[in-house]
């Protein structure tokens, strides 16, 4: 070995990693990159589009720790898409159109780091051309939900060409290995209609995820064991597939100690049911109005972030900026918050959802079953009322009410007598609500146990880890 050699073995090894728009994407990767610092040395860069480059992830970048460095990637220019596109077809272009400057980018950090690796998430599989073009050793990508929803990625080329009509219409489920079966209304929403330009984005995507060299999910076996059973089983043609998760924000102990926190320290243990729909859902007005006269129906002690309704009834409007556009109180029953003050606690836009989740008092969480959501749950062992949006979220709500029994779905009719049902029963119900808070205990245990010394996620990170520093021969 020369000179130049060995002093490039002594610098660390660094991973690129494309971040496509919000902050479930943002988040998971983050943490990744953390794990990666912390066990294995690895440093990182995340590779952001200035689409999303709110004031929320500026903050959030700021935090990491020095191995972790970012940047963003130039403007682009969408206004020819028009003002009816999807947010994964708007993702997809961006990242598309970007592989120019993206190529440019790897290019110097093969210059100036020990670039072993090049990671994109699941809108990002075009721009391993941009690796491939800049010389980047190993193209992997990464799937931040879980997977059932790869499941259907993997198998959508052969379902495009063996479907003629469209999910919805579907009189069956769909029945994919190890899978829960997916009525076809509930696969994720951007499959749900073939002339939309989105749905040919997500085959394309699909049909790229095969030319990465591996696939990391952020995922746990316990939670689908069946689907990890089929998944990491070698298939010639297929990468193979590494779970590494459970992978969900650590607490952000710098951040002054939010409001909604101290009000929890005075409510008794596991009394209280946290509402929220992530960083980028909003609700229709009626269902608003819906869900807070059902809290009220419980008798039930409640944190709820609220944010205002969208005019145009869009269930993610608030994707690429997660503060509530209006005064979101407006919106409410009259009287509603008069009669409730006693027992429940509203917070405009945004709380600590982690520390909610480990707080003591917390003892449910209506969620949207967006998977970092769903993930940060399980880890602090809070049951679940399901009230999925937008997304793959609806497939995520069959899976976890159907498949892994981790929660209570709300009817799709959304009627209040019908959510203070779903509510009581997870929080305090003999029935299933007690198989719900039985199981997710378990999954909480598994979890923890993933992530330990030995542990299946540690061992997968490791065999990743390797993969990419110990050169041509692995």
């Amino acid at each position: 070995m020369d000179a130049n050699s060995t002093a490039e073995a002594r610098r660390p090894p660094h991973v690129a990693m494309l971040v496509t728009p919000g902050m479930g994407h943002l988040i998971p990767l983050a943490e990744l990159a953390k794990r990666l610092a912390a066990r294995h040395g690895v440093t990182a860069t995340l590779i952001t589009f200035a689409s999303t480059a709110s004031a929320t992830q500026r903050a959030f970048l700021a935090s990491l720790p020095p191995a972790i460095a970012s940047l963003s990637l130039p403007p682009v220019d969408l206004s020819d898409l028009g003002p009816g596109a999807t947010i994964e077809t708007l993702m997809s272009e961006e990242c598309a159109r970007l592989v120019p400057a993206l190529t440019g980018v790897l290019s110097a950090l093969r210059e100036t780091t020990r670039l072993v690796a090049y990671v994109a998430d699941l809108f990002g599989a075009d721009s391993f051309d941009a690796a491939v073009a800049a010389g980047v050793p190993r193209r992997y990508l990464f799937h931040p939900g879980n997977l059932h929803g790869l499941m259907i990625m993997l198998h959508l080329p052969e379902l495009d060409v063996s479907m003629p009509g469209e999910f919805r219409d579907l009189a069956e489920p769909v029945r994919l290995p190890g899978c829960v079966p997916i009525p076809g209304p509930d696969v994720m929403s951007g499959l749900q209609d073939k002339s939309d330009p989105c749905y040919r984005w997500m085959v394309h995507h699909a049909r790229l995820y095969r030319e990465s060299e591996a696939i990391l999910v952020n995922s746990f076996d316990a939670v689908e064991p069946d689907a990890a059973r089929v998944l990491t089983h070698p298939v010639p043609g297929r990468p193979p597939v590494y779970n590494i998760g459970p992978l969900i924000r650590a607490d952000a102990n710098d951040e002054p100690r939010a409001a909604c926190l101290d009000w929890l320290d005075r409510q008794p243990p596991k009394s209280v049911i946290f509402v929220s729909f992530g960083s980028g859902g909003s609700l229709p007005t009626e269902h608003m109005r819906e869900l807070a006269l059902g809290l009220e129906l419980t008798g039930q002690r409640f944190l709820w972030v609220v944010r205002s309704p969208s005019d145009e009834g869009t269930v993610n409007a608030n994707y690429y900026d997660a503060e509530s556009k209006k005064d979101p109180l407006a919106y409410l029953p009259e009287g509603f918050v008069e009669r409730t003050k006693d027992v429940g606690l509203l917070v405009p836009s945004w709380a600590p959802q982690t520390e909610v989740l480990a707080h003591e008092a917390t003892g449910g969480f209506l969620v949207h079953c967006g998977w970092n959501s769903v993930l940060e749950s399980l880890v602090h062992g809070v049951p679940m009322v399901a009230w999925p949006l937008f997304a793959e979220q609806r497939q995520n709500a069959v899976m976890l009410s159907e498949g892994v029994r981790a929660s209570m779905r709300v009817p799709a009719t959304k009627r209040k007598e019908e959510i203070a049902a779903a509510v009581r029963e997870v929080m305090a119900g003999q029935g299933k609500g007690a198989e719900v808070r039985a199981k997710v205990a378990a999954l909480q245990k598994a979890a923890k146990e993933a992530l330990l010394e030995g542990g299946a996620a540690t061992t997968a990170l490791d065999e990743v880890v390797r993969k990419w520093t110990c050169g041509e021969y692995c």
